[in-house]
């Protein structure tokens, strides 16, 4: 990668995202991977999305199940090869795996057209792998950079994601109805066995900079995990910090799937054709990443300095008691992708960042295993409880799902207050730490 120090695009990311000199390679690598990575998903989503109206909507309940299960059974899975693959070696290839299995539904829709059970199948495994791929993402970032670092980068890396999620559903859009909707999987099938390549070049970034910057995880990727495949299970109930990330996380999932039924529901009532509601999802995820980006790239390292990762924490259960009042009083489908596109926006460019950071404060073991749980088991325990739960209130219509909403909201806003707290605390009581460790070396 050309040396960018001392020049005007240096100048530049500093100004913008406080990226320091010699930060520039490891940066603009996660950026890239980052973009990759959510281009190659956001491609597919509007298509599994699509998949699950082909199913039915009045079953989507069903599909949140099969996904809980898959995941319950890849977490271990996952964690026992991290424990006898050496890092460096085995994250590249969970996505070149994923990259495989794309190609291979790829065959199956051209094999048979509308079939409710492969839908169903491409349903639960883009449900899966994306909560995957995305936690493997954040781990190794958590376990490049220190807090302080995190602070101010992680909105810059999140924003080279959202770029993603911008040119994927514009490419959608366009393209769609051009190339069909199968040739979106070989497209994406591409992105990822591309990002397969990046994570390796992380790897070598990561030493670079642990190798010039104090500051920097210690850590390395040379190596097995060790432990058992339910390692990450268990560090997650023996440790009360990562069972209030887990509780955060299944609010928010709660949240997201409240909104999510309420969402096709009335996406399936307006719209009749398979192209079109993909393009309705598309647009909905356009709009929301648009600005996203532009909060990533300027205010998210600004807001987190300035209010800290509390407030950051804060902001999308106090957003969304406001929202789901909007929809109390305007139940239509313009209301609610607004709101859906106000939830999303604030999630990526604030809460998720500010979410990840607190794995800056854990080991690697904890980074790897137990986030992949939480990511991933928990996210989607949150799914199917939600969604047997969303079921139920939906024959009382998208009112009695806002009302749901209000109740959940109320509830995430304190476990939020006391999440931050604890973390910045912790992050104090490292610093101390460190210093008393550099002041006896000395």
């Amino acid at each position: 990668m050309t040396d960018l120090t001392g020049s005007g695009p240096s100048r530049m990311l500093r100004r913008i995202a406080g990226v320091e000199p010699h930060e520039i390679k490891v940066a603009l690598t996660a950026f890239i991977y980052f973009f990759l990575l959510m281009t190659s998903y956001f491609i597919l989503r509007p298509l599994r999305d699509t998949m699950g109206t082909i199913y039915g909507v009045a079953h989507l309940q069903e599909l949140f199940t099969g996904t809980f299960l898959l995941s319950l059974v890849v977490a271990p899975i996952f964690a026992g090869l991290a424990s006898r693959i050496r890092l460096a070696s085995f994250l590249p290839w969970v996505y070149g795996f994923i990259a495989i299995t794309l190609i291979v539904f790829y065959f199956l829709f051209r094999a048979v057209t509308n079939d409710r059970w492969i839908a169903a199948g491409f349903y639960v495994w883009v449900s899966t792998f994306n909560l995957l791929t995305i936690s493997v993402f954040w781990s190794l970032m958590a376990d490049i950079f220190s807090s302080d670092q995190a602070k101010r980068l992680f909105g810059f890396i999140a924003a080279g994601g959202t770029v993603g999620t911008i040119c994927a559903p514009a490419f959608t859009l366009l393209f769609v109805r051009a190339l069909g909707t199968n040739t979106l999987l070989l497209i994406s099938a591409a992105g990822f066995a591309t990002t397969a390549f990046l994570v390796r070049l992380m790897e070598r970034e990561k030493r670079q900079l642990k190798a010039v910057d104090e500051d920097a995880q210690k850590t390395s990727l040379d190596h097995r995990l060790g432990g058992n495949p339910f390692d990450g299970f268990m560090l997650l109930f023996k440790s009360r910090y990562l069972l209030m990330i887990a509780l955060f996380l299944l609010l928010m999932t709660w949240i997201s799937t409240v909104i999510y039924f309420q969402l096709g529901d009335l996406i399936s009532k307006a719209f009749v054709s398979r192209e079109a509601r993909t393009q309705a999802y598309a647009s909905i995820d356009l709009a929301t990443n648009s600005i996203a980006v532009l909060i990533q790239l300027f205010g998210t390292g600004r807001f987190i300095r300035r209010f800290g990762v509390t407030t950051g924490l804060l902001l999308n259960p106090l957003i969304m008691v406001v929202a789901f009042l909007a929809v109390i009083f305007s139940p239509v489908l313009i209301v609610l992708a607004s709101i859906q596109v106000v939830r999303r926006f604030a999630e990526y460019a604030i809460a998720k960042p500010s979410r990840d950071m607190l794995f800056t404060a854990v080991d690697q073991q904890a980074k790897y295993k137990a986030k992949n749980v939480i990511d991933t088991v928990v996210y989607r325990f949150g799914d199917l409880t939600s969604s047997w739960l969303s079921a139920a209130v939906l024959p009382y219509g998208v009112v009695g799902l806002a009302v749901f909403g209000v109740v959940i909201s109320a509830v995430w806003f304190p476990i939020a207050y006391l999440l931050g707290r604890r973390f910045e605390r912790a992050q104090a009581d490292n610093l101390v730490t460190a210093r008393e460790a550099a002041g006896r070396s000395t």
